[in-house]
């Protein structure tokens, strides 16, 4: 899960959604909207390991970032 915050930009959030989660722009773009609107919005689905790794990446980049069951 991705959560809102107000410090990065909504751009940044795109850059990093597609350089991470390899979204498309149109995907980023949605992601990034939900997120801002309702606070979160779940950015990628899988294995456990995998998504620990995903949050990682996305909080080394400066983003709120949960994994969620």
């Amino acid at each position: 899960m991705l959560h809102n915050d107000d410090i990065n930009s909504f751009d940044y959030v795109m850059d990093v959604l597609i350089d991470i989660c390899d979204h498309s722009v149109t995907q980023a773009e949605q992601c990034a909207t939900i997120t801002h609107y309702n606070g979160k919005c779940e950015v990628r689905t899988g294995s456990l390991n995998d998504m620990r790794e995903l949050r990682y990446q996305l909080i080394s980049r400066g983003l709120k970032a949960s994994v969620d069951n």
